[in-house]
């Protein structure tokens, strides 16, 4: 397992709240952290099937092109009722001619779930890998995942994605509802990066 020494480290992402979450996470390490989106880099094409290739996709790109390590995410919601979908096409589904419409794929999600007649609960999973890679093309695989149920209608107005239809195992409000800091705690992204700090930070 390689350590991380460096101050300073691409986030490869053009999404500013994901930036935020990942610099907040970094900060107690006094590592800077920058965007791909930041440094004027396309986002490469993602031609996976799964979850950690399509991340060493993007870290590997944000590494090779800046010279210093990245971190890259891909993540998404696996409903047990769909067979593990939308999983690695978690965003696709939310995809229209004029951009990214959650509600929509929300909707398309739980009436697929309606039109099996899945049974209750309909249990679901967010998963998260991180890569960290370096220019040299080494690279660090994390997992992360939250058990949970998909639930309807629709609740809260924070976070983003599916947030308001997953409910957390343990919990009576989904990742909508929740403070966005308090979701952070316990999330996906959350318990991929403990392995990260824990193999690569300590």
């Amino acid at each position: 397992m390689r350590k991380f020494d460096s101050k300073k480290l691409v986030v490869a992402t053009h999404n500013a709240g994901k930036l935020e979450e990942i610099a907040r996470l970094m900060e107690p390490y006094g590592i800077q952290t920058v965007s791909a989106g930041e440094l004027g880099y396309d986002e490469p094409v993602e031609t996976e099937d799964n979850f950690i290739g399509n991340a060493r996709i993007k870290a590997h790109y944000a590494a090779k092109k800046s010279g210093m390590p990245a971190l890259a995410d891909d993540s998404g919601i696996a409903v047990n009722g769909l067979n593990g979908a939308p999983g690695v096409y978690t965003a696709d589904w939310s995809e229209t001619p004029n951009g990214r419409d959650f509600v929509m794929a929300m909707t398309k999600t739980w009436q697929k779930l309606e039109d099996i007649s899945a049974p209750f609960p309909r249990t679901a999973q967010f998963c998260c890998t991180l890569v960290l890679a370096w220019p040299d093309g080494h690279d660090e695989v994390f997992e992360g995942k939250i058990n949970g149920q998909v639930i309807w209608p629709m609740k809260g107005d924070e976070g983003h994605g599916y947030d308001p239809i997953f409910q957390p195992d343990g919990y009576d409000i989904t990742f909508g509802e929740m403070d966005r800091w308090e979701k952070n705690k316990i999330s996906h992204r959350a318990d991929a990066f403990r392995k990260l700090v824990e193999d690569c930070f300590k």
